[in-house]
């Protein structure tokens, strides 16, 4: 069934306008732009042409088949626009219109009203109140935010289903700039319909998507969403960002969208029993669903790290040991034998000793000699990189060396401060889906993840 929705071959979007102030013109600007090469049909009743394309005075009159309807007309059309949806046999119906449950009574009513027209048919709604979705690998962009004023991620391995059209957008053009991928978005907006269980369940299924991440701000079937989590975490790690955490949140949330407010330590409980992980803002959902699709999970606790700058090196053991702002793991204790191995590579005043400092005098070839002797001792479950490209000696080709040994038992997780070469780096690696990350903190709490999940792995056999 969400064939239709994720590899369409027709899309139609009704109140496509000339006029670039207009959401409907947006919407047929971003389907242009990402090149999407099924059919497009505008519909206008007051246009014949809009974008070099055919325009139809109705859905009735494109007289082909529409696998997606796009809604962008003021709320008091909808439900006429959603029957005749229904009539011509329509796959998806995305309504971007605003205006119904999160206004009050007459809106939720309304909703109700849109749900009966479809009850029974093969057609689905997504929304209302929705931003739309974005499938890059099918080139689908429904968006409508003008394409100059963010970035859309490239093709990757994060599902991100959110129910705020504007987080959603704003995650997506902050990952943009490191080239972060993913597979799919869908801005649910009030979900009467099509809902994130039934999304959740074709993720995990979904050979291009390695995570699922999720922003919600209510839970309308608690049992049955986390008993989902709970399933699909088994295959796949899924990542919640729950807003609405408090009473004053949970009144903005019920504004947004109409949500309903959750018991956040009822919440909390649920989602550490079903395995998934909690991130606490946009930040960290991207950052936690990137590392989870690329790296296996941690096996141990004992985190050693290698740097060219000592004071990285110094902060990066406090936060991995302490539990006071840190993560609560350890750093491995290395073999002597290891540290012997270290000691005939670097200079003399560096440290063998973890954190493992090469100084400012540390090679890309000195990671490559050092890289396999951490990972032969048997103390260490895990690496953090820092590949720092200010010193003389590091140059891009870290990445190379860093991708040699990326895919073994042991996860490397990668951590590049400062600098345009830095961000060059960081990208150079997501391209090969290595993690790595721009600050200390976030590249140590991308460990605690694999940690987390590795724990909860372990527990299930």
């Amino acid at each position: 069934m969400f064939e239709t929705l994720f590899k369409p071959q027709s899309i139609a979007v009704v109140g496509a306008s000339r006029n670039p102030g207009k959401i409907g013109y947006t919407i047929l600007m971003n389907l242009k732009m990402t090149g999407f090469n099924g059919k497009i049909f505008p519909v206008n009743r007051n246009e014949s042409e809009i974008l070099g394309l055919k325009c139809y005075p109705s859905l009735s009159d494109i007289g082909e088949k529409v696998d997606i309807a796009v809604l962008a007309l003021p709320v008091k059309y909808i439900p006429e626009l959603v029957s005749e949806c229904k009539d011509i046999g329509t796959g998806y119906v995305i309504i971007i219109s605003g205006g119904f449950s999160e206004t009050g009574g007459a809106g939720k009513e309304m909703e109700e009203q849109l749900a009966r027209i479809i009850y029974g048919s093969g057609t689905r709604i997504i929304g209302p109140n929705t931003v739309g979705v974005y499938f890059p690998y099918n080139r689908v962009n429904t968006a409508l935010t003008p394409p100059d004023r963010v970035l859309f991620p490239p093709e990757g391995k994060i599902a991100f289903i959110s129910q705020s059209g504007a987080l959603g957008l704003l995650a997506m053009d902050s990952i943009s700039e490191y080239g972060v991928g993913i597979s799919a978005f869908i801005n649910l907006g009030n979900m009467i319909d099509l809902n994130d269980l039934e999304l959740l369940d074709y993720f995990g299924k979904d050979e291009k998507t390695g995570s699922v991440v999720v922003y919600i701000e209510s839970v309308s079937s608690g049992k049955l969403f986390f008993e989902k989590i709970r399933e699909i975490n088994r295959i796949k790690p899924v990542v919640v960002l729950k807003s609405g955490r408090t009473q004053s949140s949970a009144m903005a949330a019920s504004l947004h969208t109409g949500a309903m407010a959750t018991n956040d330590a009822i919440l909390n409980g649920a989602l550490l029993q079903a395995g998934a992980t909690r991130a606490y803002d946009e930040t960290e959902l991207l950052d936690y669903g990137r590392v989870l699709a690329y790296s296996k999970p941690l096996r141990g606790k004992n985190i050693a790290v290698v740097t060219t700058a000592g004071g990285i090196g110094v902060i990066t053991s406090d936060y991995i040991s302490s539990k006071h702002h840190g993560i609560g793991l350890s750093l491995a204790r290395l073999k002597e034998s290891t540290k012997d191995a270290i000691k005939k590579i670097i200079v003399p005043f560096g440290s063998a000793e973890n954190p493992i400092d090469l100084t400012a005098d540390g090679s890309t070839s000195d990671y490559k000699k050092i890289l396999p002797i951490l990972l032969d001792d048997p103390g260490v479950d895990g690496i953090i990189i820092y590949a720092l490209p200010q010193t003389p000696k590091m140059d891009v080709s870290i990445v190379d060396v860093i991708q040699e040994y990326a895919n073994g038992i042991k996860p490397l997780v990668v951590g590049v401060i400062g600098s345009k070469m830095g961000r060059d780096i960081i990208i150079e690696l997501e391209r090969r889906k290595i993690p790595a990350f721009p600050s200390i903190q976030r590249t140590v709490k991308a460990v605690k993840v694999l940690y987390d999940y590795g724990t909860y792995m372990k527990r299930r056999l």
